[in-house]
């Protein structure tokens, strides 16, 4: 079973690889085009490396920040498959300089921030404001700032809850499960199974306690236990 798992890895990294090149192609042909062709080819992969989606709650229309837990690049693949409007990720400048992927993400207008530079923050303010104000696009931000090599939650950063505080955005968290399962980067196994996406409960920040950020994190934390608990595959 184990080399079955290994073998699955390999072919959903080919899958991921060639999929993530032609999109690079055609959102570079059709660039009005990129969300759904995004949308549509995120679904082909899930589809080719035997891998479903189940959503749980509902996603809220009037959110404009999306905070969620992070353990690789499933999550990304399974948000942007189930999802009809083009969220603008948040992710390292590490990544940004990265061939394929980096481009990808240039080319998709995402936003890049530079966690080792003070500077790094204010940027991502006014990234931030631009994508609701100018483009009407959510931003979508991994808190823990990096992936998890296990199911448990990392410390969150300060910049999700900077932006929201000072722009007044509407949150929504988002508990993944069954993503690492689908395929771990750490230990190169794949499996085919269901990826979770469990919408938690929105709210403005303006009317939230001081501490909604800590909160968050709970509810986040919460609700992987309980997928969990129902023995569903990490």
């Amino acid at each position: 079973m184990r080399i079955y798992a290994k073998i699955r890895f390999y072919w959903g990294a080919f899958v991921i690889s060639l999929f993530v090149s032609l999109m690079i192609i055609l959102i570079t042909l059709f660039p009005k085009y990129k969300g759904i062709i995004m949308h549509k080819l995120n679904r082909v992969i899930l589809f080719l490396m035997g891998v479903k989606l189940k959503t749980i709650g509902k996603r809220d229309k009037k959110a404009n920040l999306f905070l969620m837990n992070h353990q690789g690049i499933m999550d990304i693949i399974a948000l942007e498959a189930i999802e009809n409007t083009h969220f603008r990720w948040v992710a390292k400048k590490e990544l940004f300089e990265t061939p394929w992927f980096g481009y990808l993400l240039k080319n998709g207008d995402m936003i890049s921030v530079d966690r080792e530079n003070k500077a790094g923050l204010v940027k991502l303010l006014k990234d931030a404001k631009e994508s609701i104000e100018e483009k009407n696009r959510a931003v979508a931000i991994f808190p823990e700032g990096t992936r998890s090599s296990n199911q448990k939650l990392l410390p969150f950063k300060p910049g999700a809850k900077l932006i929201a505080n000072k722009l007044k955005m509407r949150v929504q968290p988002i508990a993944i499960t069954g993503s690492k399962y689908a395929l771990n980067e750490h230990n190169k196994t794949g499996h085919s199974g269901t990826i979770y996406i469990h919408y938690l409960n929105a709210f403005d920040v303006t009317d939230a306690p001081k501490d909604w950020y800590d909160k968050v994190r709970e509810e986040i934390e919460k609700a992987i236990k309980e997928q969990e608990e129902k023995g569903i595959e990490r």
